[in-house]
């Protein structure tokens, strides 16, 4: 039986803190509002108020009519009723009463939120604080003068970074949908952007885990009371194995290899038995079961959501933080150490000149806070409505661009010790780059301080967890755009997809895993993400600010927070942020990387496929505005208004009821 809409039985099921159905449209024309009558616990719809003005504080009007779910008078007896009240529906063409629009209604009812504000906040510093801030930072500041290197550093950060950064969270909290379907509400023809983000996800968890498979490795290495890269006396060693740190007296020559650089390339990575990406070689069994294993933690981190990974990120996100004051402390204090901080922030003026440097400071802000990604938008799509995300986006900003300057006093100390130890400068300890200087340079610097062992041990502790939560981040922006696209399918087997997604992550990682499996990751890392991610974003920008409108977003963010974004803001989203990555997809297409890893220099043909690597995720957005043209009827014209309107309202909370805004 259908249970009318004012009835008592209605009302007493909206429970107080829930959202009920009997709710009404919010339109933004002020003339056409209605009056809300009070009868009792009853609320009684009239078409004939709709032309009495109410307006509501939040800036729109509260229409409830008895065609409440579309507005456009092609509903059938239809009722939006209470929860658990049973109704029978009859619908015509309305695309809101629709299936998409009682599920939407069924998503924002069942979504989650995270249990507490510092949960949200130390999820989003764990994804931006990542193994990048360690290696990456320090190894551009000195490369691009320094202290000098700040200056555009910062200037890219306040005019790029962070307004790219607080816009994705704005979005992500007011639509609260994952990077696919949150295209419905904003631009529906640029809806292939998410499926692109779907794609670099997996292409970053096929190869950054790995990258912590050979930190687990040293980590179980470690437990030793003689670290293994301390002596040239292992099976793996060569003879041109050189241990300077010895008391025996030992010049270092041009072919002097140190323990710990041939520990790490021929027990780790095993690379001596690989030819290049053209003869990979078998698959490493030990890093294999690492990998495992960390997936593994991964898996039963996210397998029930935000609740449970908001829960972990407590440990990963605070214990590296704990590890780097240890290690910035006792860096602090070893021989030559000022010789590393000097060389660190000694200005090179005349580097500012150089247009290279500009870029490397651009690219490095943006890959540092990582928008692009989907993980912001899925982050804060768990946030409550009026959650200050503005204050959070300078907040988790400012404390990664602090990490990644502080990591350089921790990295830059130990190699000024390492200069010291060879009696050579700075520069030519500071050649290793990557993942090189933490696994080659860093950690044979450990080895050689008095309680080696414990330092291994917390060092690569760090680096574990500095990895893990940017796995949880990555995989949940796949796994909240796919549930929130596709929630008939999925919404109720989360664990079920997390299962399957992590299985194809590690499968897809068996290719890193082999003995040229670090040919492969270095592939990776500069070609599939890099200026796919950058032409992800600059699209978002513009289909925001341009298409969606700079004016319909900041009131949508005056919606939630209370105040308008000022002349800053809107600049920045308008023009400075799109023309700040147009400057960096362009500068990094005009000069493709030279790869070279060790002693090998990668041939021409893999720039081809690491060029095929990146257009294969952002394919998809051409792909689909085609196809979103081809399926939506009428002229040309009307095919291209429809397809960048808005087809999905948005619902917003209204006291104890969700209103749409339209």
């Amino acid at each position: 039986e259908t249970e009318p809409l004012t009835s008592k039985k209605d009302v007493s099921d909206c429970n107080e803190g829930e959202d009920c159905k009997e709710n009404g449209l919010l339109v933004r024309n002020p003339k056409s509002a209605l009056r809300l009558v009070e009868d009792g616990n009853k609320v009684h719809p009239s078409q004939g108020d709709k032309g009495e003005a109410a307006q509501i504080s939040n800036g729109y009007s509260g229409v409830q009519s008895s065609v409440p779910c579309n507005g456009m008078g092609e509903v059938e007896d239809a009722q939006c009723t209470a929860p658990a009240a049973t109704t029978t529906t009859t619908t015509t063409t309305s695309t809101t009463c629709g299936a998409e629009g009682q599920q939407q209604l069924m998503e924002l009812e069942d979504r989650e939120t995270w249990s507490k504000k510092i949960d949200f906040l130390l999820s989003v510093i764990g994804y931006a604080v990542d193994l990048g801030n360690v290696w990456r930072f320090p190894y551009i500041c000195y490369q691009n003068g320094g202290g000098a290197f700040l200056i555009p550093y910062t200037i890219m950060a306040i005019f790029g970074g962070i307004p790219l950064f607080y816009m994705e969270l704005a979005l992500g909290q007011y639509h609260r949908n994952g990077c696919i379907s949150i295209w419905r509400k904003i631009c529906p023809i640029f809806k292939g952007i998410g499926f692109a983000i779907c794609i670099i996800d997996l292409y970053v968890a096929s190869y950054y885990n790995t990258i912590m498979a050979w930190a687990f490795y040293y980590l179980v290495s470690s437990f030793t009371a003689e670290l293994p890269w301390t002596s040239c006396t292992n099976a793996w060693n060569t003879g041109n194995c050189t241990n300077y740190f010895s008391k025996d007296n030992v010049s270092w020559s041009l072919h002097s290899i140190s323990p710990a650089e041939e520990f790490y390339t021929r027990q780790v990575l095993q690379v001596h038995r690989s030819n290049g990406l053209d003869d990979l070689g078998g698959i490493s069994w030990q890093l294999t079961l690492c990998l495992l294993l960390i997936f593994t933690i991964v898996y039963f981190s996210i397998w029930k959501g935000v609740k449970t990974s908001g829960k972990v990120v407590w440990v990963t996100a605070t214990f590296p933080y704990i590890i780097l004051f240890i290690l910035l402390v006792r860096g602090a204090t070893l021989p030559g150490a000022w010789r590393g901080v000097l060389y660190y922030l000694k200005p090179d003026w005349q580097k500012l000149l150089a247009t290279e440097v500009w870029v490397d400071a651009a690219a490095q802000i943006f890959f540092s806070l990582g928008p692009g990604f989907g993980v912001l938008l899925a982050y804060a799509s768990y946030n409550k409505f009026h959650n200050n995300c503005y204050q959070d986006a300078l907040v988790t900003s400012t404390v990664n661009c602090v990490t990644s300057f502080v990591s350089g006093f921790v990295i830059f100390t130990v190699l000024g010790y390492m200069a010291e130890m060879r009696n050579e400068d700075v520069s030519e300890v500071a050649k290793d780059t990557g993942p090189s200087l933490l696994f080659i340079t860093y950690a044979e610097a450990i080895a050689n301080m008095p309680a080696s062992t414990f330092f291994a041990i917390i060092f690569f502790l760090m680096l574990l967890t500095l990895g893990l939560d940017s796995t949880f981040a990555g995989l949940e922006g796949v796994i909240t755009g796919v549930l929130d696209e596709f929630p008939h399918v999925w919404s109720k087997r989360r664990e079920l997809f997390v299962l399957g997604l992590t299985i194809i992550c590690f499968l897809a990682s068996l290719a890193t895993l082999t003995f040229g499996g670090a040919y492969v990751v270095k592939l990776f890392e500069e070609y599939a993400t890099g200026p796919a991610v950058l032409t992800v974003v600059f699209l978002e920008a513009v289909a925001v600010a341009w298409f969606y409108g700079i004016t319909q977003f900041c009131n949508d963010v005056k919606e939630m927070l209370g105040f308008t974004p000022g002349w800053y803001w809107r600049v920045c989203w308008v023009a400075i942020s799109p023309i700040f990555l147009l400057f960096v997809t362009c500068s990094f297409l005009s000069n493709p990387p030279e790869l070279r890893l060790f002693d090998y220099s990668y041939p021409y043909w893999t720039t081809v496929v690491g060029y095929c690597i990146g257009t294969s995720s952002i394919i998809c957005i051409p792909i689909y505005m085609v196809y979103r043209l081809i399926i939506t009827p009428g002229t040309l014209k009307e095919r291209i208004l429809k397809s960048i309107t808005p087809e999905t309202a948005t619902e917003i909370p209204f006291g104890d009821i969700r209103m749409n805004a339209v």
